[in-house]
């Protein structure tokens, strides 16, 4: 298989000041042992370019990508809203990352990658149209569905999200869509308190998400049950055109803000898993975007999996 790895060097330059657990380290540990590992030399390296204010403003109101940049304005690191903080990079960063997800989805829908990994930060799932918060601000993998939708006249497209804490922003979103399946697996009740599985959309998009909170102590069995079990049936009854996976190592073992019990192995059963969908339905078509993970040498071990089995097909 043919992975795309896209990243960015300016990613390390967002700063949230001291014990923030979203730090720069996070991304250097995983890039390190990419590296180490020889897995980055058998990837296609893209470097990310920045997403337009015009696409942000598919998603999001002109209001709020204003109030992004606007933080860059401050200086030093300073609060965004109650746990996210920005920087002067902050703004720079935050546009790399949703067009690093949109480079991931040119190449692999032109055929010049089978899939992609998106080393990226700032995460994004927590973003809403008008909300700075959970470290994110802007949905990335969001902007991503939708420039699929928008550029390549996808009618179906699946984001699946194992990040430990729920994508309230990825839901709000698309809450109302028919045409994205949005799937999220996570530890509940837990930050931020929303993906109750009585959670399926709204309207037209009633019946498009699937929430599956599951208590602490859940792992790699009960994860892959729920893939196979509960999950599986419905992609294979939505036939996505692509498959986008919010990728938050966060529901690692060791993972200090959460408390689920997932496995290196177990992350790679998920990719698997994913992996067999789109091959399946979308000629394999799938697009990984980094989210959580805050142990910092477990992420980069899990993401080292994660890519490779990637690699591997």
């Amino acid at each position: 298989m043919t992975t795309a790895f896209i990243t960015h060097p300016r990613f390390l330059d967002h700063d949230t000041g001291p014990g923030h657990p979203e730090c720069p380290e996070r991304l250097r540990a995983i890039l390190d042992h990419l590296e180490a590992t020889n897995l980055l030399d058998r990837t296609v390296e893209m470097p990310a370019r920045p997403a337009s204010a015009a696409s942000l403003e598919t998603l999001h109101s002109p209001a709020h990508v204003a109030a992004v940049e606007r933080l860059a304005e401050f200086g030093a690191p300073n609060s965004a809203s109650a746990d996210t903080v920005a920087s002067p990079a902050s703004y720079e960063a935050a546009l790399l990352a949703v067009g690093a997800v949109e480079l991931g989805i040119d190449a692999v829908l032109a055929g010049n990658a089978d899939n992609a990994f998106c080393a990226v930060r700032p995460p994004g799932h927590h973003a809403e149209r008008e909300q700075i918060m959970g470290f994110c601000f802007f949905n990335n993998v969001a902007l991503g569905a939708r420039h699929a939708q928008g550029r390549y006249g996808l009618e179906r497209i699946a984001i699946i999200d194992w990040d430990v804490h729920h994508g309230n922003g990825t839901q709000h979103l698309f809450e109302t869509d028919p045409h994205v399946f949005y799937f999220s697996i996570h530890q509940y009740p837990h930050y931020p308190g929303t993906g109750a599985a009585a959670e399926r959309g709204r309207g037209p998009g009633v019946g498009a998400t699937l929430n599956v909170p599951v208590a602490a102590g859940a792992g790699d069995a009960e994860y892959l049950q729920v893939f196979r079990a509960v999950l599986r049936p419905q992609l294979d009854a939505f036939r996505p055109d692509l498959v986008l996976i919010s990728a938050g190592f966060d529901a690692h073992h060791t993972d200090p803000l959460g408390n689920i019990r997932v496995t290196d192995g177990g992350f790679a059963d998920l990719t698997r898993e994913l992996m067999e969908v789109a091959a399946v339905h979308c000629q394999g078509r799938l697009v990984s975007v980094l989210e959580g993970g805050y142990a910092i040498g477990s992420t980069a071990a899990a993401v080292g999996r994660h890519v490779s089995t990637l690699l591997e097909g």
